[in-house]
């Protein structure tokens, strides 16, 4: 064994448990020193004013007593580097989980802007919407937002579809209108439970989302209003189209006027012996499969758990 090796093998070996302490650099500012920074950048001409300013002001004054890094870590060993604001805690919204089994159990309404003659004028477009059935309900326009033109659209609605005390869910965004005093007291009168999307959340309430795009997507729907009389003859005829033309995929290509009233089932069947004579006519073309017309819904809903989900367990 080679002689250095040797010596080394005979030397005793510090305890594999201990524990090195870093040496303190000779840089380093002595406790009092640290305390002395404390007490200044905590003085009141100090106390509001960031370390970097506190840094150049103590300069400008012919004071040095450490580098502005040094403040930064002296303060943030002493937990002084936080937000001197309390920042607003949002509260945690609930996620809205709704279901219906047939019409005028859970509406949904919202409002939407039409572009006006010019770039700052707009009209306000009120809307409630059957999930359900997907028929229009009730709407109005307006020259403007207001929680007294939605009360009036709401309760005018609910007379107009006999709601009664218990039967219904009203879903909305957050809103002012949708908030309002005014609107929570209405609901409350009638017996009606009010429901809110989660703010910045378009996917709690897609049916209003949906039906405003189908508007504004069809080919007559002006660029412009050139006045609120303009505006309000053009959804007439739009939802009269809507409700009673319109054939919704959602609903099994069925109107929502069909799915309202309760004559879709009868339209289904319909549909089906179309199908089933075309079929015994020519089973060939179906490659000996019997055509199903397409299905009707026998349930909507707005964040309804998926089959297999855990929320199902």
């Amino acid at each position: 064994m080679p002689r250095a090796s040797y010596y080394r093998a005979q030397q005793p070996r510090p305890p594999l448990h201990t524990v090195r302490r870093p040496r303190r650099s000779p840089l380093a500012l002595s406790a009092l020193e640290r305390q002395g920074v404390l007490d200044v950048l905590h003085s009141p001409e100090y106390a509001d004013v960031a370390p970097r300013t506190a840094y150049a002001m103590l300069l400008d004054a012919g004071t040095y007593l450490a580098s502005a890094s040094t403040f930064y870590r002296i303060l943030r060993a002493h937990s002084g580097t936080r937000g001197r604001r309390d920042e607003l805690a949002h509260p945690a919204y609930a996620r809205p989980e709704l279901l219906a089994t047939r019409a005028c159990e859970v509406w949904s309404w919202d409002i939407t802007k039409l572009k006006g003659p010019v770039k700052s004028a707009h009209f306000h477009l009120y809307v409630i919407l059957d999930i359900f059935s997907r028929y229009v309900v009730g709407w109005m326009i307006a020259d403007c937002e207001s929680d007294a033109l939605a009360e009036a659209l709401i309760g005018h609605t609910c007379d107009k579809e006999g709601i009664v005390g218990g039967q219904l869910t009203l879903h909305a965004d957050r809103g002012a209108a949708m908030r309002s005093k005014l609107v929570a007291d209405l609901l409350v009168d009638l017996g009606v439970v009010k429901s809110h999307s989660r703010p910045y959340t378009s996917d709690d309430n897609p049916y209003s989302e949906a039906q405003f795009k189908t508007m504004k997507y069809r080919p007559d729907f002006p660029q412009r209003f050139q006045s609120l009389v303009d505006a309000r003859v053009f959804c007439q005829t739009f939802f009269a189209w809507y409700n009673y033309e319109h054939r919704h995929c959602g609903i099994g290509y069925m109107t929502p006027a069909a799915m309202h009233t309760g004559v879709a089932p009868i339209i289904h069947k319909q549909r089906d012996l179309t199908l089933q004579n075309a079929f015994s006519q020519h089973p060939n073309r179906f490659k000996n499969r019997r055509p199903q017309p397409p299905a009707l819904p026998a349930e909507a809903g707005i964040n309804m758990p998926k089959p297999g989900s855990l929320e199902d367990k």
